[in-house]
């Protein structure tokens, strides 16, 4: 069982900078793919960024390549997402997700899920 904790969340100004943690409980962490994904108000969860469990692959969506990075550290037992240039229409809850998979970027293949944080991007 796996159970994750989002931090960082909050207010800013657009083209500002925030940092997500997220923060897995169990000793398994370094063995699972980790990511990111994210609901606007009155849309779907949009998947935004995954990373391998050694930290060497990575992946984003289109709409935050660029301006979105995916890091984790399995010493401290935590994962991070470093948003710059943000937008208005980043804002959303911010999830924390892990995964058995190799690099899974969908998600209905993470099996766990934190409760998420909220990120408020004002123009």
């Amino acid at each position: 069982q796996v159970q994750l904790v989002e931090s960082g969340g909050g207010l800013v100004q657009a083209g500002g900078s925030l940092r997500l943690s997220c923060a897995p409980s169990g000793r398994t962490f370094s063995t699972y793919a980790m990511g990111w994904s994210r609901q606007a108000p009155g849309k779907e969860r949009e998947f935004v960024a995954a990373i391998n469990w050694s930290g060497r692959s990575t992946y984003y969506a289109v709409s935050v390549k660029g301006r979105f990075t995916i890091s984790r550290d399995n010493a401290k037992n935590t994962v991070y997402l470093q948003m710059n240039s943000l937008k208005p229409e980043d804002t959303a809850v911010y999830y924390c997700g892990a995964s058995a998979g190799v690099l899974p970027n969908r998600i209905s293949e993470y099996g766990y899920w934190g409760q998420g944080t909220r990120v408020t991007v004002s123009s």
